[in-house]
Formats: C-alpha cells, structure tokens, sequence
C-alpha cells in the first residue's frame, strides 16, 4: 500500500503493509532515532509521537491510519516554540529525564501546550466574530493531563515533577492568550 502523510514537516510517501507499526516504520525505515520501542503493547508510553498534535503510542498504530495525517516526532518538536515553553517549565519544576523517556515524556507535555494554543486560536477566531463565550473545550481538564502525562511510564522522575511542570505550562499558555497572569 502507498501511503502519503506528513513526517516533521516534510511530505513523506512510501509502500508499507497496512498493518505495520508505526514505531517500526519510524525508527527502521526512516531512521527516527529518539523513538523508543520498549514494550510493543502501548503500555509504557515510550514510543509517543504527535500524530495530528495528539499524544499516542506509535506502537499501536497501524501505518494505514497515519495517510494524510501530520505525524511529528521528536526531532520535529524541537523546532517549535512549545518545545521551548515545556523544557522551561520541567526546569522550574526540576524535572530531570533519563534519555530513555525524555523525547516521550517532552512529547506528551507538548501535545497539552498545542492543544492550549489551539484553544486559544479558536477563541480569538470566536471573539473575532463576536460570537464570545467559551465552550466545553476551552480548557484543558485536569483529568486530561493526568491521563496524557501518565501514558509515559517514567522511572527516573517522580511523577508529580511531570505533572506539575505540564500544568504550570498550560496555565501559562491558556492565562497569557487571555490577557491573565498565569494560574
């Protein structure tokens, strides 16, 4: 099967078994190096990438799914200004990561703070056409980052660090697109 999607970016197109894992396209044949494979099942979390900004194990994601999609590993994040906003505030929080889950653990944070700015974007598009008022996805639960930032079993860092550190981030994205200090 030809399959066309977005890699970091760049337009990617390839023939792949519609059943291959996304990890194993990722890292075998494309050469993604941060990605890690440890348990192939979707429970550790390590092998996280953003496929349409949304955290999920690659593992467990048949390549058949991934046509016409946006899929951003590592590598790709770096570039972003959220990259900068997630490592300032596991700093402040002083989260330390091992090599091993740092590109997951860095993604998943990642995926809350786009999520935010994207909220944001679609608030001021609202407000620009005078149809205020916020709706049910204008904030990002607190359940929700629990979930996001717990799909990253991490043994280095004491949970709560990670926790802390992607909460302050989406508070501080969410309050100053509001015209707030953060919460």
């Amino acid at each position: 099967m030809n399959i066309s999607f977005s890699l970091n970016g760049r337009d990617i197109g390839l023939s792949a078994n519609p059943m291959e894992r996304l990890s194993d396209l990722l890292r075998d044949r494309l050469g993604v190096h941060s990605l890690m494979v440890d348990c192939g099942s979707g429970a550790c979390g390590k092998c996280v990438v953003l496929l349409d900004q949304e955290a999920v194990p690659s593992c467990l994601v048949p390549a058949f799914r991934i046509r016409s999609r946006s899929v951003m590993t590592y590598e790709g994040f770096v570039e972003t200004q959220a990259y900068a906003l997630v490592i300032e505030h596991f700093l402040k929080s002083g989260v330390e990561l091992c090599g091993f889950c740092d590109a997951a653990t860095i993604l998943a944070a990642g995926s809350l703070i786009l999520k935010a700015q994207a909220i944001l974007e679609r608030e001021s598009g609202r407000l620009g056409l005078g149809s205020g008022g916020q709706t049910e996805t204008s904030e990002i639960s607190e359940r929700e980052i629990v979930e996001t930032m717990s799909s990253v079993y991490c043994r280095c860092t004491p949970p709560r660090l990670t926790l802390d550190a992607a909460k302050s981030a989406v508070a501080t994205v969410l309050g100053k697109g509001r015209g707030r200090a953060a919460r």
